[in-house]
């Protein structure tokens, strides 16, 4: 394959992988932004009445069945996946949909049921906090985000026209990278 070929191909290639990526461009960069701009997410949240004989353990290793079966016995429809389990606090995960929390405060476990609204299911998205499959869909958006913009790299430095360009902006944005990261 020719030059002409090849940076047409990777063209092409760099064209299909960021329109893929369009949306996750556009949830990191709503997300982040307003993240920056210290607008923050909200849940609804809702107290849940736990029985009292109801004593969490975060380390116990059936935490998940536990939760569970007191979900069932409540009547409380959430559906998780997974259990994030810290010394002070059970949360059920994915968040991006209604979810529980249990906080261990000095009259023992507190729980409420939260239900996101679309800015915190987002940002949950953004954190990897989201369902499963999801995360893995992030994992390999990671991988073609490298390669896009490994491409668009290769495509700028193969063409005349634009190895100058492509070499400039690609130093000036390094630039500015490093200073504003680590030395400003």
């Amino acid at each position: 394959m020719g030059p002409v070929k090849t940076r047409n191909f990777l063209i092409l290639i760099h064209l299909y992988l960021a329109a893929f990526l369009a949306p996750t461009f556009l949830l990191v960069a709503i997300t982040g932004a307003l993240d920056h701009a210290d607008i923050k997410p909200e849940t609804t949240q809702i107290p849940i009445s736990l029985p009292p004989e109801v004593d969490l353990n975060p380390k116990d290793p059936d935490l998940e069945a536990t939760l569970r079966r007191l979900f069932a016995a409540t009547d409380l429809d959430v559906d998780f996946e997974y259990v994030r389990a810290r010394p002070d606090r059970i949360t059920t995960v994915p968040t991006t949909r209604p979810f529980v929390r249990f906080l261990n405060t000095d009259t023992g476990w507190e729980g409420t049921l939260n239900v996101p609204s679309l800015h915190y299911a987002l940002m949950e998205l953004h954190k990897g906090h989201g369902p499963a499959w999801f995360n893995i869909y992030q994992l390999i958006a990671g991988v073609a985000l490298f390669l896009v913009i490994l491409g668009g790299l290769i495509v700028g430095l193969m063409a005349k026209a634009y190895r100058r360009k492509t070499v400039t902006a690609s130093l000036i944005g390094s630039g500015i990278f490093v200073s504003l990261a680590f030395l400003v």
